[in-house]
C-alpha cells in the first residue's frame, strides 16, 4: 500500500532524519529534539534543539540555522536574547524583528509539506502584527533562504514524495 505522506504531518523524528541526511556531514550540524525550550549550541557538532517533539518548532528552529550567518552560528543560540512572556511593547516589537524572517522561512517549510502555518507572537500579552506571508512572495522568500534553506527544502520535498 502506498501513502501519501503530504495528508499526514510528519513527526519530528522524520524531519530531524532530513535535517542530519542534509548536514550532520557537510555543516557538522544535527537537529534534536526533546528539549524542554528550543536553544541552539555550537560544538562539534553543532545541535538545534527544538521543543519535545513538535514538528512545527523543528522547521522554526531549523529557520533560524538559515538565517544565521557564520558568526552567529558560533555562538551560543545565536547570540539571541529571550525573554519569557510578559514582554513590555519595545521587547514584543525587538522580538517581531528578530522573528519575521524565521517566519517567513518556516511558513515555505511549512508550505512544502502541507501543514498549518501560524504565526507565533510567543507572547500572550501583546497583539499580533505580524502579517502571514502571502503565497506571490514565496519566490522572494526562496531565494532569501540562501543554500541551507534550499538543501532543507530539497529534502522535505523528497520526503513528502516517498
Amino acid at each position: 500500500m502506498v501513502v501519501n505522506r503530504l495528508f499526514f504531518e510528519p513527526t519530528a523524528l522524520c524531519l530531524s532524519g532530513c535535517f542530519n541526511r542534509a548536514f550532520s556531514l557537510t555543516e557538522n550540524t544535527v537537529l534534536e529534539g526533546g528539549a524542554n525550550e528550543p536553544y541552539y549550541r555550537p560544538g562539534s557538532p553543532n545541535v538545534i534543539y527544538f521543543r519535545e517533539d513538535y514538528s512545527r518548532s523543528a522547521l522554526h528552529e531549523v529557520a533560524h540555522w538559515c538565517v544565521a550567518g557564520a558568526a552567529r552560528r558560533g555562538l551560543p543560540d545565536y547570540g539571541y536574547w529571550y525573554a519569557p512572556d510578559g514582554r513590555d511593547e519595545a521587547q514584543q516589537a525587538a522580538f517581531y524583528g528578530v522573528e519575521v524572517r524565521p517566519q517567513a522561512i518556516e511558513k515555505m517549510f511549512c508550505e512544502a509539506l502541507g501543514i498549518d502555518f501560524k504565526v507565533s507572537v510567543d507572547n500572550c500579552q501583546c497583539r499580533s502584527r505580524i502579517r502571514p506571508l502571502h503565497p506571490s512572495l514565496r519566490r522572494l522568500m526562496t531565494s532569501l533562504t540562501g543554500y541551507r534553506g534550499m538543501v532543507y527544502l530539497r529534502e522535505l520535498s523528497y520526503f513528502a514524495e516517498h
